[in-house]
């Protein structure tokens, strides 16, 4: 995926990238796999701001992702299509028996090419297999952490996890955030990694471009009236008259832990991702 520059003739393209879509099927969405999707604006069902910094945006269709690849039927890939909701790009798989599902698009997968899940498939970009079926050392995707829920793990456009040991009921695998952690062996997974690899290197060049993506404007708090932070409050350019700096709410911030110690899986997790 290669990314488009622009020429200064505006101040919004002087730093301004996009993404080539020279890649993409030039097709509508499935209908029977979409659904319409409405914007809360960060607020609860209440009406209360529970998300800050969110609101506006374009309307968009919720795409329904095939994230728990079990079934054993051949697929060929019919299309790779663009999705509101997610950074990396969504293929649409055709199976044999003639039903349809949406999948994360892994990096060089391409329309017409035959792609399988189940324990004895290749080890190919795009397969999906239990992990103790994978090769140590493999880049992959979409992992699986609890047993029949579907790929939680390495979902966003760039990334993967590398299966580094194998050992009884488990392997190790290292994660995106440079986890080390144990997951189950009959886990599913799909190989290589999640394509559209340049997104993180895209600059949206004026803040018209997050507001279309449903980002509204951040504030310092230290800027804000003690009523709204504890930061605020002082003439003209005070400091923050803390000894460090806390959430909106008081609590500590720049670094703390909020992992709750007696949490059941922290057994499960070798090295942490700090």
């Amino acid at each position: 995926m290669a990314i488009r520059l622009y020429r200064a003739y505006s101040p919004g393209t002087r730093s301004k990238s996009v993404s080539y879509f020279d890649d993409l099927s030039k097709v509508k969405p499935q209908k029977a796999l979409t659904y319409g999707k409405k914007a809360c604006g960060g607020r609860n069902n209440r009406g209360i701001i529970t998300v800050k910094g969110r609101g506006g945006g374009h309307k968009r269709k919720y795409r329904i992702i095939d994230f728990n690849r079990k079934s054993i039927i051949e697929a060929k890939v019919a299309t790779i299509e663009y999705d509101p909701n997610r950074n990396a790009r969504i293929a649409l798989l055709q199976y044999r028996d003639g039903s349809k599902k949406y999948i994360i698009c892994p990096r060089s997968l391409k329309v017409g090419m035959d792609i399988y899940s189940g324990t004895n498939v290749p080890i190919e970009v795009g397969n999906a297999m239990p992990l103790e079926s994978i090769p140590l050392g493999s880049i992959i995707h979409n992992v699986e952490l609890t047993l029949g829920k579907g790929g939680q793990i390495a979902r966003a456009a760039g990334t993967y996890a590398q299966l580094i040991a194998k050992e009884g009921n488990f392997v190790t695998l290292k994660l995106p955030s440079n986890e080390v952690r144990l997951v189950n062996k009959k886990c599913y997974a799909t190989l290589g990694q999640v394509g559209n690899i340049d997104s993180i290197n895209i600059t949206l060049g004026k803040a018209g471009r997050s507001r279309w993506l449903g980002k509204k404007p951040k504030v310092r708090g230290v800027v804000k009236n003690p009523i709204d932070h504890p930061h605020g409050g002082g003439e003209g350019r005070s400091p923050i008259g803390r000894a460090k700096p806390v959430t909106p709410w008081g609590k500590p911030a720049l670094g703390i832990k909020t992992r709750r110690q007696t949490k059941a899986s922290s057994k499960y997790i070798l090295r942490g991702r700090r």
